[in-house]
Formats: structure tokens, C-alpha cells, sequence
């Protein structure tokens, strides 16, 4: 009896109750786009981080037995896609699942969730930097923002950056491993941009008027998105531009229906949209 008859993808994130983020926003994401989602969690939350108290449960203890038992049960991946990663030992169990599931036909989507606006966030330290420019050279495609892009390549952070500045930080992030990077969310006055790197140098810059607040979630839905399409052969460029699209609806619904920003994007208004 095979449980290989069905694409799937291994997500290895946390989990959050409440406030529409990580694993909560990922599995019924890819579940709509028609792949089964198989979730390690990293860690188990009340409710996300952005508010003021939550309950958090931490998981890497028992990471390796939960995956010792997808490894008798034989399962192979498609796709598998990681979000944020709390220590150094969360991301060296991340680097053996990739060893040990990945195959010549697995697409491997790393968000290397390490920062904002300049800043690391404050559980990460320089050995996880490190550790996060190891695990990147295992994926097929990367989803940072500016920050984690200067931050993987050891460029100083600026608010905005050149074409030319931003080009030449792709190339150097190509040189890490992946094959496609999109760097997401660039400020450019009313309006934002998402950098494209494919097909051995090709650069697309897709720009979109800036909606509403940053909400938690967003990226997760984002990465989601990529990651199932390139399990599905969605080209790059086209699955940017319909994450994008997606996550616009859903700020303009979030804002129509008076969302909490701390409560993420409202996404399930428009999920069965999703083909």
C-alpha cells in the first residue's frame, strides 16, 4: 500500500491559533490549490507573537520522532515548503528533512523569515544567519524580503535600493543555490515591488499600489502560494503575480470588514477562488 498517490507538500512551520498566520494560513492555502499539505510544526501558539500575550509551546524536541514515523510510513514530497525557524538546532532538522525527502522532482520553497525593516528579528543571532545561508543552498526557490536579502548576502540595508543595487543583490543570492527568488514587498514611494530572478539571470520587477497596513499572515499565504504552484508547473513570474493579486483582495476585504492588522488577512472570503 503506497500513501504516495496524491502530490504533497511537507510544510515545516509553527502553528498559530489564532491570528491567521503560519501553518493556519498554509494548509488550507495549499489545500484549495489541490495538494495535500503535511504539516512539522515547530512550535505550537495560542495566538502569534504580534500580540500583546499568547501561550507558546515549543516543539523541537520532539521534531525528530515525528519525522522518524513519516520515514517508516515510506512518504514521498512534491514540494516541501518552511516558514520561520527558532534556533539553530530547528534549522539543522530542517536541513536532514530536506536530505532525506528531497528528490531529483521536489520543489524545496524557503521563506527565510530572519527580519524586518533593517533588523533581525530578536530571537535570531548570527549563527542562525549563518545556518539560514546553509539551509538556503538546499532550496529551488526563495521568498525574503529586503531585509533578509541584504541580510543573506551581506548587504547594507537601505530603505529603497536601485534597480542596479537590487539586480546585483539577485545575482549574489542565485549564488547561494536557487534557481528563483523573488524579493518581496520593495517601497517605492505609493507603490510596492516584487524582484523576480529566473531561467539563469532573467530579472522581472513587478510593481503594485501599496493597500492598506502590513498584516500578519501575508507572507505565509505568499510562499503558500508559490509553493503549491510549483508543485502544480505554474510558471514564476505568473504564480508572483497571482499571489500578489490574491493577497490584494484579501488586504481590501480585511480593511472593508474593519480586521484587526494584528489578525492577519481575512482570506477566506476569497479561498475558493484559488485554482
Amino acid at each position: 500500500m503506497s500513501h504516495n498517490n496524491q502530490k504533497k507538500i511537507a510544510v515545516i512551520n509553527d502553528f498559530s491559533g489564532f491570528g491567521r498566520c503560519s501553518v493556519a494560513v498554509e494548509l488550507p492555502i495549499i489545500s484549495a490549490l489541490k495538494i495535500q499539505c503535511c504539516v512539522v510544526p515547530t512550535s505550537i501558539f495560542s495566538n502569534h507573537s504580534g500580540y500583546e500575550d499568547f501561550y507558546f509551546d515549543d516543539y523541537t524536541e520532539k521534531m525528530n520522532n515525528y519525522i522518524e514515523q513519516w520515514k517508516k510510513l515510506d512518504l514521498r514530497f512534491e514540494g516541501i515548503a518552511t516558514g520561520f525557524l527558532g534556533s539553530v538546532t530547528q534549522i539543522e532538522i530542517v536541513s536532514d528533512f530536506i536530505k532525506e525527502f528531497k528528490s531529483e522532482d521536489t520543489q524545496v520553497v524557503i521563506d527565510p523569515v530572519i527580519g524586518d525593516d533593517g533588523v533581525a528579528y530578536s530571537t535570531y543571532t548570527d549563527e542562525m544567519c549563518r545556518e539560514m545561508k546553509r539551509l538556503v543552498s538546499y532550496a529551488n526557490i526563495i521568498t525574503p524580503n529586503l531585509t533578509e536579502a541584504c541580510m543573506l548576502t551581506d548587504t547594507e540595508y537601505k530603505d529603497t535600493m536601485s534597480r542596479e543595487e537590487i539586480e546585483k543583490m539577485l545575482e549574489k543570492l542565485s549564488k547561494l543555490g536557487p534557481d528563483k527568488i523573488v524579493i518581496t514587498g520593495l517601497k517605492q514611494g505609493k507603490y510596492l515591488t516584487d524582484a523576480i530572478y529566473e531561467n539563469h539571470h532573467k530579472i522581472h520587477f513587478l510593481k503594485n499600489p501599496k493597500i492598506g497596513q502590513e498584516r500578519a499572515g501575508t507572507g505565509d499565504i505568499f510562499a503558500a502560494i508559490i509553493a503549491a504552484d510549483a508543485v502544480n508547473g505554474v510558471g514564476f513570474k505568473q504564480s508572483v503575480m497571482r499571489a500578489t493579486e490574491f493577497i490584494r483582495k484579501c488586504i481590501e476585504r480585511s480593511i472593508e470588514l474593519d480586521i484587526p492588522q494584528e489578525d492577519g488577512l481575512c482570506f477566506e472570503e476569497y479561498l475558493t477562488t484559488l485554482r
